[in-house]
């Protein structure tokens, strides 16, 4: 009877892990203060934000209960694509560049982000970009 446990067990294990197994590229989130770091979103500073792709398609967000704001379903392409944020307080643009992903399953990474606008800076903290407003 153990036997047949440990057998079903490794069967279970080996056809769980086959060829379809897909890793989706990192979340991005953006925090959007001002040069005193209060979070512009809390603070009601920023009240509509929206993203769009060189598409003109737009990019789902989530905001989190922190005020921060979590970018879906970005990255999963091989090359470089184009997007910009639109605010009642700044419009900027940036880029994200991904890569298939080079490991067990398919996938993509994102290698790099790229940001471009006048009156703001960016920091990267803790995997999320802080987008400081001038």
């Amino acid at each position: 009877m153990k036997n047949i446990f440990l057998f079903l067990l490794m069967a279970f294990v080996f056809t769980g892990c086959g060829d379809d197994c897909y890793n989706a590229p990192q979340p991005i989130s953006f925090k959007f203060v001002d040069v005193n770091d209060e979070n512009l979103i809390a603070n009601g500073t920023i009240t509509t934000y929206s993203i769009q792709d060189e598409n003109n398609v737009g990019v789902q967000l989530t905001k989190t209960s922190d005020n921060m704001v979590i970018l879906e379903n970005v990255g999963a392409y091989n090359g470089t694509k184009n997007y910009t944020f639109y605010s009642n307080l700044k419009i900027f643009k940036f880029s994200i560049q991904s890569s298939e992903f080079k490991g067990g399953c398919d996938g993509f990474q994102i290698n790099k982000l790229t940001f471009t606008g006048v009156g703001i800076d960016v920091k990267e903290e803790n995997g999320s970009y802080k987008i400081i407003f001038q």
